[in-house]
């Protein structure tokens, strides 16, 4: 037992004689494991950011957008095919769809009071409140019989109640908008936005029916009344491949595209946006981590520096030491186990302040942090591992010197 433990107690020993040395090296590695744990903190608390507001979204949910249009072999513009009527197929002819939502947008002038502002309006019917799984703080949003009576009431978000009315409750003010007056029977809770789906916090939403008399409506050629986009929920999430292959047949068909015509319209399920945000966050937090490794990296020369400027001070005592019969192992292992000491010690003084830093960005609001048990393992191990490797080649010098030479230096 006593021989086991003779390199460990002289490698510590090593460590506590040379106080200052050691610490400088410790903090390489303290730097090191702490901008690892900090950088993969920031990717993963993103991640984790972005994945909670999909899922307040809905999984199932699906929206149809209208695709771009081609001009002499030029592809750009977004080309006015989504109509009501497509809707009204889609609810009737793709099973597993529990709710649609067809929707107009169009940004008008706000005025209530002495406020007035830019907005996005859109009329809607009533779905769209479960289709986008929406929250009314105050109020209520707008129900069938107002939809079919063309009633004149906004449900309105959170950012635009602020800015209308300030302190005062909105629900039962007036706004006008376009050409009409519309009542506000309802406020929206405020929720995390996502770019690529606009926000509720700064919209208003009316019935559909009277959009059409606050805007002239666009209708295609064919008479049918164009919609902005068609939003939709399916009542079996294993189905959303199968709902979403089905619509593309149904518009193409009442499209009239031909087998080699794009589609003109875009589908996105929020689960297909969410797999992909995982995938490119994930790819974003590994180039955090390996930009910190670089620092963690440099740490590990700092190690082995050091380890090789000890070796040549104390040359004299491994002289010594090999003449009284210790093995080559012996000093090797004593040389080693010092650098994994270095390197421990670093690794765990870094991850608590990799993690107080993560803790303190995310308590300011500054960005979403988490910092899970996987990043910790992985910091450590790696330091761990660079103090072994790093150490090895002044700990295999140590082991290899000739004992009269070792003895004979000063």
């Amino acid at each position: 037992m006593r021989k086991w433990l003779d390199p460990i107690t002289t490698a510590w020993g090593g460590i506590v004689t040379h106080k200052l040395r050691s610490s400088l090296t410790i903090l390489g590695i303290v730097i090191g494991v702490g901008a690892v744990i900090t950088l993969m903190s920031v990717g993963r608390g993103t991640t984790a950011s972005i994945l909670s507001t999909i899922e307040n979204i809905g999984s199932d949910l699906i929206t149809i957008s209208p695709g771009s249009f081609t001009f002499g072999g030029v592809r750009g513009g977004v080309s006015q095919t989504l109509t009501m009527e497509d809707a009204e197929a889609i609810s009737e002819q793709v099973p597993n769809i529990s709710a649609v939502a067809p929707s107009y947008s169009r940004n008008l002038q706000l005025v209530a009071g002495g406020e007035n502002m830019n907005s996005p309006v859109t009329g809607t019917t009533p779905e769209y409140q479960d289709v986008n799984n929406l929250k009314v703080a105050s109020g209520t949003f707008f129900s069938e019989q107002d939809y079919q009576r063309g009633s004149k009431v906004a449900v309105i978000g959170s950012n635009v109640a602020e800015t209308l009315f300030g302190e005062t409750s909105p629900v039962g003010q007036q706004i006008r908008m376009g050409n009409i007056i519309a009542r506000v029977i309802g406020v929206l809770e405020s929720r995390e936005s996502m770019m690529m789906m606009g926000s509720s916090n700064d919209a208003i939403y009316i019935p559909l029916t009277a959009m059409q008399q606050a805007v002239a409506q666009p209708r295609t050629p064919q008479g049918e009344r164009v919609v902005s986009s068609i939003a939709l929920t399916v009542s079996d999430e294993e189905q959303a491949d199968s709902v979403v292959e089905e619509i593309t047949e149904l518009l193409r068909t009442r499209h009239k595209l031909g087998p080699g015509a794009d589609d003109d319209f875009r589908i996105i399920s929020i689960e297909e946006i969410s797999s992909s945000i995982s995938e490119v966050t994930g790819i974003l937090t590994l180039l955090l981590g390996a930009i910190a490794a670089i620092s963690l990296l440099v740490g590990g020369i700092g190690v082995m520096n050091i380890m090789l400027v000890s070796v040549l001070e104390r040359t004299r005592e491994i002289g010594i030491r090999k003449a009284l019969g210790a093995r080559d192992r012996d000093i090797w292992g004593q040389f080693l186990i010092e650098a994994a000491f270095l390197s421990f010690a670093g690794g765990i003084i870094g991850v608590i302040a990799g993690w107080g830093i993560s803790y303190i960005i995310n308590s300011m609001g500054i960005m979403a942090t988490l910092v899970t048990p996987d990043i910790v393992i992985l910091a450590v191990s790696v330091s761990v591992g660079i103090g072994l490797f790093f150490g090895f080649y002044p700990a295999w010098n140590a082991s290899r010197l000739n004992p009269i030479d070792a003895l004979r230096s000063e």
